[in-house]
């Protein structure tokens, strides 16, 4: 009964703060919610890391965190969260849909913040350094990644050739390369790619859109590589 009664309070929190949760395609929240903001006071502080909240009730929902109790599980595959909102984004992955596309490139993404962390590419904002080379990553994850090639980490192998990678989306297109298969095809052409990203990109030939642009010039790319390499011409 105990237990019934932390859910359903956990559920009330997680609803009340959903407002504060939502923010534009450019990762940026409302000019009303950052006065908001600034106004609230946080008195209650977790003493595991510290991240302060407005109310006590927050707070015990953000410790389950740390206990790690996880009672919200999955009717498809048995995987448990800690957090409703967790086990909604989990959910999606079952269904394969992607309803968050993005505006630029075409991605598209399972949940929003996915999307809205795209978002920071085209916007070129890197919030999160690498304090071995200096090299600036998008999301927290990314950086996270990064480092084990610093560690020299490789934990996902190859089960055709052994060949072993830092990361498993490394391993996932390397896959590919056994096969031989490209799924992706384009409508206007009819060439074929083994990534969706590589479609994405291939797109833009199409569409004329041009994101890339020289700093130096002016001149814009469809592609950040031909960017890159326009760049060379003004170092020399």
């Amino acid at each position: 009964m105990k237990m019934k009664e932390e859910r359903q309070d956990m559920n009330e929190v997680e609803e009340k703060h959903q407002d504060q949760k939502d923010h534009d395609l450019n990762g940026e929240k409302s000019v009303s919610c950052s006065i908001k903001n600034t106004e609230i006071k946080r008195p209650f502080s977790c003493s595991q890391c510290e991240k302060t909240f407005t109310c006590n009730k927050t707070l015990k929902f953000h410790m389950v965190i740390h206990a790690g109790i996880k009672a919200f599980s999955c009717a498809e595959c048995g995987k448990s969260f800690t957090q409703k909102g967790q086990l909604h984004n989990h959910l999606v992955t079952h269904t394969s849909e992607k309803p968050f596309s993005c505006s630029q490139c075409g991605n598209t993404f399972t949940r929003k913040g996915a999307l809205e962390k795209h978002m920071l590419i085209h916007a070129g904002i890197k919030p999160f350094s690498c304090s071995q080379c200096g090299k600036c990553f998008t999301s927290k994850g990314y950086l996270r990644d990064h480092m084990l090639i610093h560690a020299g980490i490789k934990s996902f192998s190859c089960s055709q050739c052994g060949k072993t990678f830092t990361q498993k989306s490394q391993l996932k297109n390397h896959l590919v390369t056994h096969t031989s298969e490209k799924p992706f095809s384009c409508s206007q052409c009819g060439k074929s790619f083994t990534h969706k990203s590589s479609l994405n990109r291939h797109m833009l030939i199409h569409t004329g859109i041009k994101s890339s642009t020289c700093s130096q010039c002016g001149k814009t790319f469809t592609h950040k590589s031909n960017l890159n390499r326009h760049i060379l011409i003004h170092t020399g």
